[in-house]
């Protein structure tokens, strides 16, 4: 496993390219990773995700059989913070806090569990030495929301994103998630929703981290947890994770 020296984007917001009419189309139809400062407020992005080798624990509103229109699309916009796994002792280099929506049918602590695991798993960034610690106070530079299409449009639109009721984002220390793809999945992951979901939490904590998008290294090669799979594949296989389980990165080249 190779280290690399600590960066971070501190360039003006931007999302991906052509990210929300991909989503919408999408419902129709390497080097090893750097490290940051939880408290930076890096450039947003939007994005998506897609397929994980092993699924982490689904929380228990979320699995195979929901019915699409029972996921709400617009909610109050306020938060229940997860208390669930919080720690007030030492460890985690970086302090994260999870939120959900009030009303929308997913239980907080549900949520932060399956974050949690999602986190520490060694195909994860922890393997590129990136430790997390869940608080419940202002004391987190990471923050995780889980939100209807409606309130991530809204909250992701203060970054200057068009989400278009379809993708994820990230702005500053906010991973901003659509409840959609949280419970759903998405169309084109090769893979149940509960999987899909360690996509939307490695790709955003990814560009939390520094990362930036990277592109298909070959053929039949997992596609790179910070690539825009939701766009396609170029020939690469569905892959949520940036690890494989010998801590191999499963890296590709940077995208401009």
């Amino acid at each position: 496993m190779t280290a690399a020296a600590a960066f971070l984007y501190l360039d003006a917001p931007w999302q991906d390219e052509d990210a929300a009419a991909a989503g919408r189309e999408a419902s129709r139809a390497g080097s090893a990773p750097a490290t940051p400062t939880p408290e930076v407020s890096a450039s947003p992005k939007a994005s998506r995700s897609p397929k994980a080798s092993k699924s982490p624990t689904a929380s228990p509103e979320a699995d195979e059989s929901v019915d699409p229109a029972s996921v709400p699309k617009s909610g109050p916009g306020t938060f229940t913070v997860a208390r669930k796994g919080v720690s007030s002792g030492g460890g985690g280099k970086y302090r994260y806090r999870v939120e959900v929506e009030d009303g929308i049918g997913v239980d907080p602590d549900s949520a932060a569990d399956d974050v949690a695991e999602i986190l520490s798993d060694p195909r994860g960034w922890s393997t590129g030495g990136a430790s997390f610690r869940q608080v419940a106070d202002d004391s987190a530079g990471l923050v995780v929301r889980i939100g209807t299409a409606k309130t991530t449009d809204k909250l992701c639109g203060d970054y200057g994103l068009d989400t278009g009721g379809e993708v994820n984002c990230r702005g500053g220390k906010n991973v901003m998630v659509n409840l959609d793809r949280w419970q759903l999945g998405s169309p084109t992951f090769d893979g149940p929703a509960t999987g899909y979901r360690a996509l939307i939490i490695n790709h955003e904590v990814g560009h939390w981290l520094g990362h930036g998008h990277e592109t298909c290294p070959g053929k039949g090669k997992p596609a790179p947890a910070m690539m825009q799979q939701i766009k396609g594949l170029e020939g690469c296989t569905s892959n949520a994770w940036p690890y494989d389980r010998n801590g191999h990165y499963l890296g590709g080249p940077s995208v401009p």
